[in-house]
């Protein structure tokens, strides 16, 4: 069960066999069917999840209007970094888009990785590192690109989810309506 999640760590750091154990206890499975949240807005993000199977999108809910800003999928950690490192509630929702497998750990577990592997705390700021620069390119792309620019960019990061995300949330994604959103795409096919 926790052979993909250790193989991740070992693309970050390297793990002993003894750490490799250790690793195992901390992680819990858990699973959540289509739809159900992995955290509530306004609750405090305890947890980073490590998805085995499934789809998770980031979201904030605007007068009951989903707007999606990111994807995960299979071997990608999910946090809430903004809520997680200072313990505020979050301002976002995760949410598992089909059914969602995952190992979990919770935030003392986390802090007692750092210490206990030789390369912990190189392996959270490398994670750290990786999320900040995803969300700052996010940002960039937000302010720089048309809409059609936006799509091209999710094809490129998200091909291989694209057919498993609603259309709604990659309208969203992209930061427009889904009518608008079929327009972009049969512009796209017609000049290709």
């Amino acid at each position: 069960m926790h052979t993909c999640l250790l193989n991740k760590i070992k693309e970050i750091i390297t793990i002993s066999d003894q750490e490799e154990v250790y690793l195992k206890s901390c992680f819990t499975f858990k699973s959540f069917k289509k739809n159900e949240l992995l955290l509530e807005t306004g609750k405090v993000c305890n947890e980073v999840f490590f998805i085995k199977k499934g789809i998770v999108c980031y979201g904030i809910n605007n007068d009951g209007e989903d707007n999606i800003y990111y994807f995960n999928n299979e071997n990608d950690f999910v946090c809430n970094y903004e809520s997680y490192l200072p313990r505020l509630p979050s301002k976002v929702f995760i949410k598992a888009l089909e059914p969602t497998s995952v190992l979990t750990v919770n935030k003392k577990e986390m802090e007692s990785i750092y210490h206990s592997l030789a390369q912990g705390d190189r392996f959270g700021r490398i994670i750290i590192e990786r999320v900040f620069v995803e969300l700052i390119a996010q940002l960039t792309i937000l302010y720089t690109q048309t809409s059609e620019e936006r799509y091209l960019n999710f094809l490129s990061n998200f091909r291989d989810i694209e057919q498993r995300i609603p259309q709604y949330y990659i309208a969203s994604y992209v930061g427009v309506k889904p009518q608008s959103l079929s327009r972009i795409r049969k512009r796209i096919s017609s000049s290709r």
